[in-house]
């Protein structure tokens, strides 16, 4: 319940722009402003207790407290580094960010892409933090998570070996606003180890809050030209790099000067009339700020004088400032991948700039329940979590006149790195899109089932199941309605997930989910619907003050369905009789009359027949997949929370239900739907309880 509890606190929190870069949630709760003016008031160096440091803060393996790699290390701070410390000197630039005894060079080259646009850098690492002016040894930075902005405290005792960094670190060595910024983004994922191996995009992502798709060159989409221009319209951030084909390549120098294993940055392009033909060019930068390309359309080259004056003045670059123009072609030939961060809304100042419209959801698989696997374990899919989205509009200027709705789907798997300490990693995990056929369209309170998608074929999906953080695709699709089903590759899997749409147009995007109802019919029993055979056994049974308690209810079921083969059960609980007894019990005695237990006898026997008919391959128990479907048989429709709820209470840890337990939940829902509707005497759906009225209604 606490967790439930913590979940409505947070969408109280979003409602009132808690997440957002300008209201950053503080990470574990600390303060930088608080916290900060405590130490100067008491004249002491801030020590943060939250990422101590010690070696666990380094890492669990290569890492570990018993590895070599980490003897002699020392943690030290800046000001004993350096006799002239700089937090960020004469603004922040690609020699600021060098690489140490790290596998991140992912992070790094991401790091690096914040260095061209101040506007985004300011986000990330907040402005008027130094060495000088109220320096208490502490400092902040803001990353996002997973569709909320954290505020990320740290000290600035830095590891460090021979008075040396051991990590990330400036050309100079006197600049240290990367390395604080890599330790509060390693506090964050648990350790520096955690850092260990991943994708640009990642860091793009928590850097920006935007969504991140990569494009293999040697495959492209015929329309990537035109996807990069709508891309740099929109503010996007687009690298591009090399691959090496060993470590001896890295950052080798070609013959035409294009660098191997560094990333660029696409700054432009266009396109300009060339002998006849229409010729389209792409810019580039080399963050070194100089050794540019010597090919065709490189400064100063031929071509430029082939083409009209009005286009080689307003595209012309002379100057040795890392920035060229190549021909589209010569750049899918020579480079190997583009990676384009699309950023939200908020992250772009400039009304000029086209944006896109964002949509987010959060969601989980859980075992048993929603984690459903990928379209190859037909029995479950349909169980994963299901949202949909409504195109209405196509694009205003579709690429190469392919009419429809353009739109890219993120999904990503959150807190995984967090989990490495534990033995854990990323999933596998993708995506697949169905067409919302007629009869279910305009629909939200429906969790489409098994027979939909035994019927349907998918109508796009993510290129690959993965097991990076994020799996990303653009897709171009006719106006309508579609259902988008995130999974990992094999069901039973849990996970915390993100899914997110950015459309170049505003679309409806929200989850499908069964509305929560119960349409359990009343079973009415008169005195002359009994029969004698009946009245006999019950007075058999009830003894001489002709009524049954819980206890005696206990012993009755239990000796019923032991002699039954076709299903299985450990035997009725207590708890399970006194359930069925408050159900049931109108006068208040805790026993069960003559009609009272008539009703029941008549329930357990539509129960006893829902369960041997879900129980498809006749093993004497349920999956918890038959369960759900048994579920709403009995009349209950329940949404995706409440059915990771029963799972978790009531099935066995290989995930099956038996009887007793299939009935137990059936009486309790029962029940809590009764209980409900005679609190909500005006039928608006809510209820207000006081403490006391609280308890006797949750301990009943």
């Amino acid at each position: 319940m606490s967790g439930i509890a913590a979940k409505l606190q947070q969408n109280r929190a979003r409602a009132q722009g808690i997440g957002s870069n300008s209201q950053a949630v503080k990470y574990l709760g600390q303060d930088f402003e608080s916290l900060r003016q405590e130490c100067l008031e008491c004249g002491q160096l801030f020590q943060d207790e939250t990422f101590e440091a010690i070696g666990s803060s380094l890492g669990f393996n290569e890492l570990g407290p018993n590895s070599h790699k980490v003897r002699g290390i020392t943690w030290t701070r800046p000001t004993d580094l350096s006799s002239s410390p700089q937090f960020i000197a004469g603004g922040a630039t690609r020699t600021d960010i060098c690489q140490g005894a790290l596998g991140d060079c992912w992070l790094l080259a991401a790091i690096a892409s914040l260095t061209l646009n101040e506007e985004v850098l300011a986000r990330v690492v907040p402005p008027g933090q130094n060495f000088e002016e109220d320096y208490a040894g502490i400092f902040h930075f803001q990353f996002w998570q997973f569709g909320e902005w954290v505020d990320v405290v740290i000290d600035d005792r830095l590891p460090t070996r021979d008075g040396e960094l051991l990590f990330v670190h400036s050309a100079e060595g006197s600049e240290f606003w990367s390395a604080l910024l890599e330790k509060a983004y390693a506090k964050m994922n648990g350790c520096y180890e955690a850092l260990s191996g991943g994708s640009t995009t990642e860091g793009f992502e928590d850097f920006t809050g935007g969504i991140a798709e990569v494009h293999e060159l040697q495959s492209p989409s015929p329309h990537l030209f035109k996807i990069i221009q709508k891309a740099l319209r929109r503010g996007s951030l687009l690298g591009c790099s090399i691959d090496i084909s060993s470590s001896a390549d890295s950052e080798a120098v070609t013959s035409q000067k294009l660098v191997k294993g560094h990333a660029y940055s696409v700054t432009g392009a266009d396109q300009v009339e060339y002998r006849g033909d229409v010729q389209r060019l792409i810019r580039i930068r080399n963050p070194w700020g100089q050794v540019e390309w010597t090919g065709p359309w490189s400064d100063g080259s031929m071509q430029w004088q082939q083409i009209s004056d009005d286009d080689r003045e307003r595209l012309s670059n002379r100057s040795e400032d890392g920035e060229f123009w190549m021909a589209f072609s010569d750049f899918l030939r020579h480079y190997s991948r583009l990676e384009i961060c699309n950023l939200t809304p908020d992250a772009l100042s400039d009304g000029d700039v086209k944006k896109w419209a964002l949509s987010k959801f959060d969601g989980s698989w859980r075992r048993g329940s929603t984690a459903g696997g990928c379209r190859n374990f037909p029995n479950t899919f349909w169980t994963n979590p299901q949202f949909v989205i409504k195109l209405d509009e196509e694009d205003d200027d579709p690429d190469d006149d392919e009419a429809g709705c353009s739109f890219v789907v993120g999904l990503i798997q959150k807190n995984r790195r967090r989990l490495r300490k534990v033995g854990e990693d990323m999933h596998t995990v993708g995506f697949a899109i169905y067409e919302v056929p007629d009869e279910f369209s305009g629909q939200r309170n429906v969790h489409l089932n098994h027979s939909f998608f035994l019927r349907h074929a998918s109508k796009a999906r993510s290129e690959t199941f993965v097991n990076l953080r994020e799996v990303c695709s653009r897709f171009c699709l006719p106006p309508g309605e579609y259902l988008i089903l995130p999974s990992t590759f094999e069901p039973h899997k849990n996970g915390d997930f993100c899914v997110r749409v950015f459309s170049e147009k505003q679309a409806e995007f929200q989850e499908l989910d069964d509305p929560v109802e119960s349409n359990v019919e009343e079973i009415e029993v008169s005195e002359d619907d009994i029969d004698d055979r009946f009245r006999n056994l019950f007075g058999q049974l009830a003894g001489e003050d002709c009524e049954i308690s819980a206890f005696e209810l206990r012993r009755i079921l239990n000796k019923v369905v032991t002699n039954r083969s076709d299903i299985q059960t450990d035997g009725f609980s207590l708890e399970t009789a006194r359930n069925m007894v408050n159900l049931l019990d109108k006068d208040g005695s805790g026993k069960l009359g003559l009609l009272e237990f008539k009703i029941l006898w008549t329930k357990i026997e539509t129960f006893l027949n829902i369960y041997r008919e879900k129980d498809v391959d006749q093993s004497g128990t349920m999956s918890s997949t038959e369960m759900r479907m048994a579920v709403e048989e009995a009349g209950f429709s329940l949404d995706n929370a409440l059915h990771q709820i029963l799972v978790a209470r009531y099935s066995e840890p290989d995930l099956t239900i038996d009887f007793d337990n299939f009935v137990g939940c059936l009486v309790r829902l029962e029940s809590m739907f009764k209980t409900f509707k005679t609190l909500d005497k005006d039928e608006s759906g809510e209820v207000e309880l006081d403490l006391m009225e609280w308890l006797n209604v949750s301990l009943l």
